[in-house]
């Protein structure tokens, strides 16, 4: 009788064991990523083991079409989503309750106003058929571009179309310039019917891509938001020590060939823990947040997308990149 009760308890602790460990298991946070060299990169996170290596339980969601991350964190089906600062105001102005809590990286290169040959000055522009996506990142630096060389955006003729568009259309001659990023920028100039007028690299700061977090999922998930940052550090130690073995992890993900993919993540200034520091803070670096926000708030207020800009003091927590930092 005693033996068949133990037997009993025996067989009830193998039962239950699964249904033990699956209760203290800890859930994954789940982080979208798309396509942009800054945000690939966390598939070397993944490939390489840092998640586990710093304790991050993530889960890496792709999305074909960016907008659609941008929009699904916003609705809470994300933790976490790869972004760029000027998509992040807007929700934020809505009352969506999220925080900036890493900076991936900023273009340095990425991202330019392209021009057919005949253009060689800003001058050369006015009056001239731009295309690009209005009040997307090509709008915002090709305005920025303008503004600092002596024109309105009223004295060229915007029109509305997706990169890959703009950039077949300037190729062909169908417009004189066109607002696009990588790997069009390689492409038309590879074509020999248009080059760079000003790139994301003659701006350093103006375009942050960032890490923007649901704040009940950072309180919820503290650790694993503290080993995400060190997972990201070591993917950039990585990438700079190993720039083509970098690439070739990244590239099949975009359905690219390694070599043109490394040429868009050398137009990628990926930040480490010391950048990060210097972006979480207010000051005059070019690569603090504070000032981009700024900068870009003034862009969408103008465009008419928001109508104040968030203040930075109250939507960037720098906690978890000083934690990883140490």
């Amino acid at each position: 009788m005693k033996r068949s009760k133990k037997m009993i308890a025996t067989l009830m602790l193998a039962l239950l064991a699964p249904v033990m460990f699956m209760s203290t298991a800890r859930a994954e946070i789940t982080l979208g990523i798309s396509d942009w060299p800054g945000w690939v990169a966390w598939y070397i996170a993944k490939e390489k083991g840092y998640f586990k290596k710093y304790g991050a339980h993530v889960k890496l969601v792709w999305f074909p079409n960016y907008i659609d991350s941008v929009n699904a964190l916003s609705a809470g089906q994300l933790d976490a989503n790869s972004q760029a600062l000027i998509d992040t105001l807007a929700p934020l102005e809505k009352g969506v309750p999220i925080k900036v809590v890493l900076v991936t990286d900023n273009s340095a290169g990425n991202d330019a106003l392209m021009v057919n040959n005949s253009i060689k000055t800003f001058a050369d522009l006015k009056g001239k058929t731009l295309g690009l996506e209005q009040y997307s990142i090509e709008n915002y630096l090709d305005d920025y571009a303008m503004k600092m060389h002596g024109l309105k955006p009223s004295d060229v003729k915007i029109v509305n179309m997706s990169t890959g568009d703009a950039a077949a259309a300037l190729i062909s001659g169908r417009i004189d310039a066109a607002g696009v990023w990588n790997p069009w920028i390689n492409r038309i100039e590879n074509s020999h019917k248009g080059h760079a007028l000003f790139t994301s690299k003659d701006a350093p700061g103006l375009i942050p891509d960032i890490v923007a977090a649901r704040d009940a999922s950072l309180k919820k998930h503290a650790k694993d938001f503290e080993g995400l940052a060190k997972a990201w550090f070591a993917v950039v130690r990585f990438v700079h020590a190993h720039p083509e073995a970098a690439a070739k992890i990244m590239a099949p993900h975009v359905g690219l060939n390694p070599k043109e993919y490394a040429l868009s993540l050398a137009g990628t200034r990926l930040f480490g823990a010391k950048l990060n520091r210097e972006a979480m803070k207010p000051g005059t670096s070019s690569v603090s947040l504070y000032n981009s926000t700024a900068d870009t708030g003034k862009f969408l207020i103008e465009s008419k997308a928001i109508t104040k800009t968030p203040d930075p003091a109250m939507f960037i927590d720098p906690k978890f990149v000083d934690m990883a930092a140490k």
